[in-house]
Protein backbone atom coordinates (compact mmCIF):
# COMPACT_ATOMS: atom_id res chain seq x y z
CA UNK A 1 0.00 0.00 0.00
CA UNK A 2 1.03 3.95 0.04
CA UNK A 3 2.49 5.99 2.12
CA UNK A 4 0.84 9.32 2.52
CA UNK A 5 2.46 12.63 4.08
CA UNK A 6 0.03 15.23 4.65
CA UNK A 7 0.83 18.79 5.27
CA UNK A 8 -0.92 21.22 6.24
CA UNK A 9 -0.69 25.22 5.63
CA UNK A 10 -0.78 28.34 7.45
CA UNK A 11 -3.04 28.65 11.15
CA UNK A 12 -3.78 24.71 10.98
CA UNK A 13 -2.23 21.65 12.11
CA UNK A 14 -1.90 18.18 12.06
CA UNK A 15 -5.67 17.77 13.78
CA UNK A 16 -6.75 19.17 9.91
CA UNK A 17 -6.82 16.08 7.99
CA UNK A 18 -8.16 14.05 10.39
CA UNK A 19 -11.48 13.17 8.06
CA UNK A 20 -9.09 12.40 5.12
CA UNK A 21 -6.48 10.54 6.80
CA UNK A 22 -9.11 7.86 8.43
CA UNK A 23 -10.66 7.15 4.66
CA UNK A 24 -7.02 6.19 3.44
CA UNK A 25 -6.25 4.21 6.47
CA UNK A 26 -9.57 2.55 5.75
CA UNK A 27 -8.35 1.57 2.44
CA UNK A 28 -5.11 0.17 3.84
CA UNK A 29 -2.71 3.04 3.29
CA UNK A 30 -0.15 3.90 5.94
CA UNK A 31 -0.70 7.69 6.99
CA UNK A 32 1.28 10.56 8.62
CA UNK A 33 -0.05 14.01 9.48
CA UNK A 34 2.83 16.06 11.14
CA UNK A 35 2.25 19.48 12.21
CA UNK A 36 4.74 22.12 11.70
CA UNK A 37 7.08 24.15 14.09
CA UNK A 38 4.89 26.86 15.77
CA UNK A 39 1.67 25.71 14.80
CA UNK A 40 -1.09 23.31 16.05
CA UNK A 41 0.01 21.38 19.37
CA UNK A 42 3.35 22.95 18.70
CA UNK A 43 2.31 26.71 19.09
CA UNK A 44 4.23 27.01 22.47
CA UNK A 45 7.07 26.64 19.89
CA UNK A 46 6.34 30.29 18.19
CA UNK A 47 8.59 32.80 16.98
CA UNK A 48 9.22 35.39 15.18
CA UNK A 49 12.15 33.63 12.90
CA UNK A 50 9.77 30.51 12.31
CA UNK A 51 9.94 30.04 9.02
CA UNK A 52 10.45 28.39 5.80
CA UNK A 53 13.58 26.48 6.01
CA UNK A 54 12.15 25.49 9.08
CA UNK A 55 8.97 23.47 7.98
CA UNK A 56 10.61 21.70 5.07
CA UNK A 57 13.24 20.45 7.41
CA UNK A 58 9.98 19.22 9.92
CA UNK A 59 8.96 17.51 7.34
CA UNK A 60 11.86 15.85 5.84
CA UNK A 61 12.97 15.06 9.35
CA UNK A 62 9.90 12.97 9.42
CA UNK A 63 10.27 11.54 6.01
CA UNK A 64 14.03 10.51 7.04
CA UNK A 65 13.51 9.39 10.74
CA UNK A 66 10.47 7.36 9.53
CA UNK A 67 13.16 5.85 6.56
CA UNK A 68 9.56 6.20 4.82
CA UNK A 69 9.63 5.87 0.32
CA UNK A 70 7.68 5.99 -2.36
CA UNK A 71 5.92 8.74 -0.32
CA UNK A 72 2.55 10.60 -1.74
CA UNK A 73 2.98 14.12 -0.20
CA UNK A 74 0.69 16.16 -0.20
CA UNK A 75 0.72 20.32 0.51
CA UNK A 76 -2.21 22.39 1.31
CA UNK A 77 -2.04 26.31 1.18
CA UNK A 78 1.26 27.20 2.32
CA UNK A 79 1.93 23.88 2.68
CA UNK A 80 2.65 23.80 -1.01
CA UNK A 81 5.80 26.34 -0.19
CA UNK A 82 6.97 23.28 2.24
CA UNK A 83 6.55 20.14 0.57
CA UNK A 84 8.03 21.92 -2.67
CA UNK A 85 11.33 22.82 -0.84
CA UNK A 86 11.17 18.91 0.81
CA UNK A 87 10.79 17.43 -2.44
CA UNK A 88 14.39 19.23 -3.34
CA UNK A 89 15.83 18.37 -0.32
CA UNK A 90 14.90 14.56 -0.11
CA UNK A 91 13.47 13.18 -3.83
CA UNK A 92 14.94 9.94 -3.44
CA UNK A 93 11.91 9.07 -0.79
CA UNK A 94 8.80 10.83 -2.89
CA UNK A 95 6.23 9.40 -5.43
CA UNK A 96 4.30 12.06 -5.79
CA UNK A 97 3.43 15.09 -4.37
CA UNK A 98 0.35 16.41 -4.56
CA UNK A 99 -0.58 20.35 -4.26
CA UNK A 100 -4.17 21.13 -2.69
CA UNK A 101 -5.31 24.84 -3.28
CA UNK A 102 -1.77 26.21 -2.48
CA UNK A 103 1.30 27.83 -3.64
CA UNK A 104 3.44 25.64 -6.04
CA UNK A 105 6.27 27.90 -6.05
CA UNK A 106 9.95 28.51 -8.25
CA UNK A 107 13.93 28.60 -6.40
CA UNK A 108 13.87 31.91 -4.85
CA UNK A 109 10.07 32.64 -4.26
CA UNK A 110 8.62 33.37 -1.30
CA UNK A 111 4.35 33.34 -0.57
CA UNK A 112 4.41 36.90 -1.07
CA UNK A 113 6.30 37.00 -4.39
CA UNK A 114 3.25 34.78 -5.50
CA UNK A 115 0.38 36.20 -3.36
CA UNK A 116 1.14 40.13 -2.99
CA UNK A 117 -1.55 41.35 -2.42
CA UNK A 118 -2.29 38.91 0.81
CA UNK A 119 0.99 40.14 2.26
CA UNK A 120 -0.37 43.76 2.84
CA UNK A 121 -3.81 42.04 4.52
CA UNK A 122 -1.50 39.92 6.67
CA UNK A 123 0.98 42.91 7.43
CA UNK A 124 -2.07 45.05 8.31
CA UNK A 125 -3.50 42.16 10.43
CA UNK A 126 0.02 41.64 12.54
CA UNK A 127 0.17 45.25 13.66
CA UNK A 128 -3.62 45.04 14.63
CA UNK A 129 -2.92 42.49 16.78
CA UNK A 130 -0.31 43.99 18.44
CA UNK A 131 2.38 41.72 18.00
CA UNK A 132 3.71 43.09 14.02
CA UNK A 133 4.74 39.86 13.16
CA UNK A 134 1.70 37.18 14.61
CA UNK A 135 -1.09 36.93 12.30
CA UNK A 136 -4.66 36.14 13.89
CA UNK A 137 -6.67 33.29 12.16
CA UNK A 138 -9.36 34.57 9.91
CA UNK A 139 -12.60 33.34 10.83
CA UNK A 140 -13.36 29.61 9.23
CA UNK A 141 -16.88 30.12 8.14
CA UNK A 142 -16.15 33.68 6.33
CA UNK A 143 -12.60 32.76 4.93
CA UNK A 144 -13.07 28.52 4.33
CA UNK A 145 -16.66 28.40 4.22
CA UNK A 146 -16.60 25.51 6.80
CA UNK A 147 -20.21 24.47 7.91
CA UNK A 148 -21.72 26.11 11.15
CA UNK A 149 -21.29 22.60 12.33
CA UNK A 150 -17.96 22.37 12.04
CA UNK A 151 -16.77 25.77 12.96
CA UNK A 152 -16.63 25.64 16.16
CA UNK A 153 -14.26 22.40 16.69
CA UNK A 154 -12.25 24.36 13.37
CA UNK A 155 -12.33 27.77 15.13
CA UNK A 156 -10.79 26.76 18.77
CA UNK A 157 -7.79 24.90 17.02
CA UNK A 158 -6.72 27.51 14.72
CA UNK A 159 -3.82 29.48 16.04
CA UNK A 160 -1.95 32.33 15.08
CA UNK A 161 1.24 32.31 12.31
CA UNK A 162 4.29 34.24 11.70
CA UNK A 163 4.61 36.14 8.69
CA UNK A 164 8.17 35.33 8.37
CA UNK A 165 6.79 31.63 6.71
CA UNK A 166 5.28 33.59 3.94
CA UNK A 167 8.21 36.19 4.09
CA UNK A 168 11.44 33.53 3.54
CA UNK A 169 12.08 32.35 -0.19
CA UNK A 170 12.20 28.73 -1.08
CA UNK A 171 15.50 27.22 -0.96
CA UNK A 172 14.96 24.95 -3.77
CA UNK A 173 18.32 25.31 -5.96
CA UNK A 174 17.76 21.65 -8.11
CA UNK A 175 13.97 22.07 -8.62
CA UNK A 176 13.51 18.67 -8.48
CA UNK A 177 10.18 18.60 -7.65
CA UNK A 178 9.73 19.58 -11.00
CA UNK A 179 10.89 15.40 -11.72
CA UNK A 180 8.33 13.96 -9.45
CA UNK A 181 4.59 13.23 -10.45
CA UNK A 182 2.54 15.95 -9.62
CA UNK A 183 -1.05 16.32 -9.19
CA UNK A 184 -2.96 19.99 -8.39
CA UNK A 185 -6.24 19.85 -6.63
CA UNK A 186 -8.12 23.62 -6.63
CA UNK A 187 -11.04 24.70 -4.48
CA UNK A 188 -13.28 26.37 -6.73
CA UNK A 189 -15.11 28.27 -4.05
CA UNK A 190 -11.89 30.23 -2.96
CA UNK A 191 -10.48 33.05 -3.95
CA UNK A 192 -6.73 32.90 -4.35
CA UNK A 193 -4.89 30.29 -6.04
CA UNK A 194 -6.63 30.58 -9.56
CA UNK A 195 -3.74 31.54 -10.99
CA UNK A 196 -1.35 28.95 -9.50
CA UNK A 197 -3.74 26.33 -10.86
CA UNK A 198 -3.95 27.78 -14.39
CA UNK A 199 0.17 27.73 -14.72
CA UNK A 200 0.17 23.89 -13.17
CA UNK A 201 -2.68 22.56 -15.67
CA UNK A 202 -1.13 24.42 -18.53
CA UNK A 203 2.45 22.81 -17.91
CA UNK A 204 0.76 19.34 -18.41
CA UNK A 205 0.11 18.79 -14.06
CA UNK A 206 -2.53 15.92 -13.39
CA UNK A 207 -5.34 18.30 -12.41
CA UNK A 208 -8.44 18.48 -10.37
CA UNK A 209 -11.29 21.02 -8.73
CA UNK A 210 -13.55 20.64 -5.89
CA UNK A 211 -16.58 22.11 -5.89
CA UNK A 212 -15.66 23.22 -1.72
CA UNK A 213 -13.94 26.20 0.24
CA UNK A 214 -10.47 26.32 0.74
CA UNK A 215 -10.10 23.60 3.46
CA UNK A 216 -11.41 20.85 1.43
CA UNK A 217 -9.78 18.37 3.96
CA UNK A 218 -12.77 19.18 6.60
CA UNK A 219 -15.35 20.79 3.74
CA UNK A 220 -14.67 17.76 1.10
CA UNK A 221 -12.64 14.54 2.50
CA UNK A 222 -14.63 12.18 0.41
CA UNK A 223 -13.96 13.79 -2.88
CA UNK A 224 -10.37 14.55 -1.88
CA UNK A 225 -9.67 11.33 -0.30
CA UNK A 226 -11.35 9.92 -4.06
CA UNK A 227 -8.69 11.64 -5.53
CA UNK A 228 -5.85 10.63 -3.48
CA UNK A 229 -6.82 6.98 -3.37
CA UNK A 230 -6.47 7.08 -6.97
CA UNK A 231 -2.79 8.17 -6.42
CA UNK A 232 -2.20 5.87 -3.81
CA UNK A 233 -3.57 2.83 -5.77
CA UNK A 234 -1.41 3.80 -8.62
CA UNK A 235 2.07 4.27 -6.63
CA UNK A 236 1.87 1.16 -4.92
CA UNK A 237 1.18 -0.34 -8.15
CA UNK A 238 4.45 0.94 -9.66
CA UNK A 239 6.13 -0.25 -6.60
Amino acid sequence: MATFVLVHGSFHGGWCWERVATRLRRDGHTVLTPTLTGLGERSHLVHPRVGLDLHVLDVAQVLEYGDLGDVVLVGHSYGGMVVTGVADAVPERLAHVVYLDGFRPEHGQSAWDISPDAQRRWEAAAEAAGTGWLVPPPDPVEAYDVCDADAEWVRERLVPTPLFTHEQPLHAPDERAASLPQTYVLCTRYDGFEDVARRARDEGVDYHELDTGHDAMITAPDGLAEILLAIGDEVASST
